[in-house]
């Protein structure tokens, strides 16, 4: 049986940020909130957005090279901000947030991209209106837990919802962490893991706890080697370990993180060493073997890319990359992270970049028909585009939102053989199509070689063995090949 809803007061340093004199209106409250923001950026103060893990789907053959298509705003929800939305595998489900006007919602809408339509969620049973909270998509239900009430009230309630049958059904509160807002949460494939954020007292909490919506019941994170607490940073899953990075602490920004294993309730530091500068408001997207962080840091357009299997960090480029910002989105496509949106604490930006791990390498998102300057905004990928909607422009809540179609155009194929010549080997390397321009030539994810895409190239081994992977890039796309292992064995072999 659930427990009733507990509701505590926002600390008052946040209920700054949130709160304008008592006989101001919600959307009073939301300027004076965004106003805060911008004074308070240079010393720390910044309120989160959080990423989401969402699954993808397969075999959509929508073949398109660099646009955008705006989404309808007929039936469309009420413009809003800060709130969340996951990918289905067939829409895209948005809800809760701040309208401006009547402050934290609990409505929200699915959003069907094959027939550009809206269809409302059902408020019936639905979870208490509410803002920054964390949502997550378990393949068949979208669960949303904590967050920030009307009345500056801290959360510790949530909701599973069914778009197949269009109703709510309330998760329990026993054993539940405490209330908060901030936070993060992802999806292990069987439970949804919540951590961090900002509590009652301005306590910045190293708690959490995992959800199995199975059983309908919480179990407590370890706080054992936990990292300290914090909010405003972010949260990926590995496909066996939670990863958690930057954010706010007790008296600083943050560049330390620890990876989470459910299985044994453990925490491991990640560390330091070549680690992107401390921030938060960043985001972060997991490769299927590395986590990319970017952004978060006014005055920087670093970023880094972690590997979980050496404990190490490299830097991203930052030749072409977007201008800096916080509160963007972010989004992988399985080749490539597309940062979108987001603002510098001034400018408010409709620009975005793709940065290709495999080159190391950004090439801008188009403007033509792109949607309008917003940050707190939501983007969700379909495996074939990445679909952003909501946020605020700096004066309004917005309804609008675009698709935007990252797919290269014809995919290059790959084939490489080895030659010999005498005791020296080489590898040919040969793929269709072939346009022409420049294109980099990768073995074992690193550039060796750059040159005219003509079709072929060879990889000048030496006396060189063992097992290669090669891959070949378009540079001035970054649309690349299919992965081909190579071979070379001793003379005689």
């Amino acid at each position: 049986m659930n427990t009733p809803a507990k509701e505590h007061a926002l600390p008052p340093s946040l209920i700054f940020l949130l709160t304008a004199a008592s006989n101001f209106a919600w959307v009073s409250t939301v300027k004076m909130f965004r106003l805060a923001l911008v004074v308070l950026l240079p010393v720390l103060v910044f309120l989160a957005t959080v990423n989401y893990a969402l699954p993808a789907i397969s075999n959509q053959p929508n073949e398109c090279n660099d646009q955008w298509t705006a989404t309808t705003t007929t039936d469309a929800p009420t413009g809003r901000s800060g709130h969340i939305g996951v990918w289905t595998g067939s829409e895209m489900v948005v809800w809760g947030g701040a309208t401006l006007n009547h402050g934290p919602s609990n409505t929200g809408g699915s959003y069907n991209p094959s027939t550009n339509s809206w269809t409302a969620t059902t408020t019936t049973n639905a979870p208490s209106p509410r803002i920054y909270h964390t949502g997550v998509w378990t393949g068949s239900e979208m669960i949303v837990w904590g967050g920030l009430g009307g009345d500056n009230a801290l959360l510790d309630t949530g909701a599973r919802y069914n778009p197949s049958t269009d109703s709510w059904a309330a998760i329990t509160t026993t054993n539940a962490p405490s209330p908060r807002v901030y936070h993060t949460g992802v999806w292990t494939g069987s439970e949804m893991i919540v951590w961090g954020g900002v509590g009652g007292d301005n306590a910045h909490l190293n708690t959490g706890a995992r959800y199995n919506p199975a059983t309908d019941s919480w179990t407590a994170t370890s706080t054992t080697n936990a990292p300290t607490g914090r909010l405003s940073h972010t949260a990926v899953w590995t496909g066996s370990e939670m990863i958690v990075w930057g954010g706010i602490g007790d008296t600083a920004l943050l560049n330390t993180g620890a990876r989470y294993n459910p299985s044994t309730d453990t925490w491991t530091a990640i560390s330091t060493t070549n680690a992107p500068s401390k921030r938060s408001l960043h985001t972060a997207v997991w490769t299927g073997n590395e986590m990319i962080v970017w952004g978060g840091k006014l005055n920087s357009t670093s970023g880094g890319r972690y590997h979980p299997a050496t404990d190490s960090w490299t830097a991203t480029s930052t030749t072409n990359a977007p201008a800096s910002r916080v509160s963007h989105t972010a989004v992988w496509t399985g080749g490539e992270m597309i940062v979108w949106g987001g603002w510098d604490g001034i400018v408010y930006f409709n620009t975005g970049g793709r940065y290709n791990p495999s080159t190391d390498s950004w090439v801008a998102t188009t403007m033509s028909n792109a949607p309008s300057v917003r940050r707190e905004h939501t983007a969700v990928w379909t495996d074939s585009e990445m679909i952003v909607w909501g946020g605020w422009d700096g004066s309004n809540s917005l309804n609008t939102g675009a698709r935007y179609c990252a797919q290269l155009g014809p995919p290059l194929t790959l084939d490489a053989h080895v030659r010999r010549q005498g005791s020296k080997r080489l590898v040919v390397l040969t793929w269709s199509p072939a346009d022409g321009g420049s294109l980099s030539v990768l073995r074992n994810g690193v550039v060796v070689d750059t040159t005219d895409d003509d079709g072929t190239a060879q990889d000048k081994l030496g006396t060189h063995t063992g097992t290669f992977f090669y891959q070949v890039c378009e540079t001035d796309s970054g649309n690349c090949s299919n992965q081909v292992r190579v071979v070379v064995q001793e003379a005689g072999d």
